[in-house]
């Protein structure tokens, strides 16, 4: 019997991170928003016009916040998956939209997306399914 390495570990865990850091992505979110918040309110020169960029920056960091959140979440889920050698298509989704999140996610992404590809790791998330 022929014994057959792979990396799914180190990539649990570099998944583990990547979902780490995106968590704390949405807090600089939250904590950028604040910040200006203190900032734009204690200017009192134009009202009028703080309202509306308010308004516009509280949306756009709402929606940072959120898009972070999520990313952060399916990554750990992913790397749940993988030491679990489950769902296949579920890791590799999330391998191809960590793609779009960075030189970290855009290595990884496509690492990941070379071993999993791999018939041996394949017929391995094929087991536990």
């Amino acid at each position: 019997m022929q014994v057959v390495s792979n990396n799914l570990n180190t990539f649990r865990v570099l998944y583990i991170v990547n979902g780490v850091l995106s968590l704390l992505a949405a807090l600089f979110f939250v904590g950028y928003l604040a910040f200006l918040n203190i900032f734009i309110n204690e200017s009192t020169t134009m009202p009028d016009a703080n309202i509306d960029v308010m308004s516009v920056l509280n949306i756009v960091m709402s929606i940072g916040f959120i898009l972070c959140l999520i990313v952060g979440i399916l990554t750990l889920m992913a790397a749940k998956y993988i030491g679990q050698t489950r769902n296949y298509t579920f890791v590799l989704v999330i391998a191809i939209l960590n793609c779009l999140s960075g030189i970290l996610g855009i290595i990884l992404g496509v690492f990941t997306i070379i071993e999993i590809n791999k018939p041996h790791i394949k017929m391995l998330f094929d087991q536990n399914n």
